[in-house]
């Protein structure tokens, strides 16, 4: 063969060679990575820690749109699917690599240290003090927030129709009266008079509101349970 096969490992070597000193090559790596790590430490402190910062300086140039929300937004989406808005210290679930990764990347391309995170995620992934898609955000300042990363599965399809109701009294109460009257449909012919008529069937309706109100209202003293509008950025349980 008039020309020699092509070793890729040397090629690799002669390539990093002319880059990096080789006598120092295993230092210079273990201080990248020495470097990296504290880097990773300093943001998981940043995320335990509690921040009063309500603005990040980021580059408009580097910025993506589609990724700033403002805090009416925000909020309105909490109310609808039951969820809060809270700062990173009180998360619970484990935080991926790639929000780690996320971060970094965000805070080279901006040139800052970012602080104040925020995110949204059901009640029970959050360490509430007593009184399943989260998404990661930092503070813009005026109320616009920053779309950092979402990870975990998406809501279940039906969380919406069911939040619904525990949006407000009012809503609460067209799903009490709905069940009352579930209730009372289910009540066999004859059970309570031997003739049926409109009269008996509203005295049953009645009475199942009754009951059925009575559990609502228990349920919620007795758990602590608050409205949607109330809960989305609320640090405690029974709020």
């Amino acid at each position: 063969m008039l020309f020699p096969k092509t070793n890729i490992e040397q090629q690799l070597s002669k390539l990093r060679g002319k880059k990096f000193n080789t006598s120092t090559w295993k230092e210079q790596v273990e201080k990248i990575f020495l470097k990296e790590e504290k880097h990773d430490n300093q943001i998981l402190k940043n995320l335990e820690i509690s921040s009063h910062t309500d603005q990040n300086f980021l580059d408009l140039d580097h910025v993506e749109t589609d990724k700033i929300y403002h805090l009416d937004q925000i909020k309105n989406i909490c109310i609808i699917y039951r969820l809060r808005f809270l700062d990173a210290k009180y998360f619970k679930g484990k935080l991926p690599q790639s929000a780690i990764s996320a971060i970094k990347n965000l805070e080279k391309k901006h040139q800052t240290e970012l602080k104040g995170f925020k995110i949204i995620a059901p009640s029970k992934l959050f360490k509430l003090e007593n009184a399943d898609d989260p998404l990661l955000f930092a503070p813009m300042g005026n109320d616009y927030f920053y779309l950092i990363h979402k990870w975990g599965n998406d809501l279940h399809p039906l969380r919406k129709f069911v939040m619904w109701f525990f949006k407000s009294f009012e809503n609460l109460l067209i799903l009490t009266f709905s069940v009352s009257l579930l209730l009372t449909f289910m009540v066999p012919e004859g059970m309570f008079t031997k003739h049926s008529n409109v009269s008996t069937f509203i005295m049953i309706l009645f009475f199942m509101f009754k009951s059925v109100a009575a559990v609502v209202l228990f349920y919620g003293f007795a758990l602590g349970k608050n409205f949607n509008t109330a809960i989305w950025d609320s640090k405690y349980f029974n709020a």
